[in-house]
């Protein structure tokens, strides 16, 4: 049974897992809008929202909190340019849009997933 297991294991141990969502949130903040399989854009979303709930306190916490999470660069980009955006609204940062053409080679649904304007 799965009980309280939350998430998607893609495969991966731990350690692997986390270091792979971790570069795809680097890679979402860095572009802010990939193009990805739909598992991965849904296991995504929440992780990059809370980092942008960590941003919109402008506080030393969530810089610290940003900084353990993600790299230098990403970090200063959703606290000094990303967060600011959205200080008034209350969540939903990122829209998931599905793409109608699977990906060519294992036929894998994919999405579009970005910052909300």
């Amino acid at each position: 049974m799965r009980h309280l297991n939350k998430g998607r294991k893609f495969g991966l141990k731990k350690g692997p897992r986390r270091s792979f969502l971790r570069i795809l949130a680097n890679n979402l903040v860095s572009h802010e809008r990939i193009v990805t399989t739909e598992a991965r854009a849904k296991e995504i979303k929440s992780v990059v929202e809370r980092y942008v709930t960590y941003g919109k306190k402008q506080d030393l916490a969530g810089m610290r909190l940003l900084l353990k999470y993600l790299p230098k660069g990403a970090a200063y980009k959703v606290y000094n340019e990303i967060a600011p955006r959205y200080k008034d609204r209350k969540g939903g940062y990122l829209r998931i849009v599905k793409i109608a053409k699977p990906r060519k080679h294992d036929a894998s649904k994919m999405a579009v997933i970005e910052f909300v304007k």
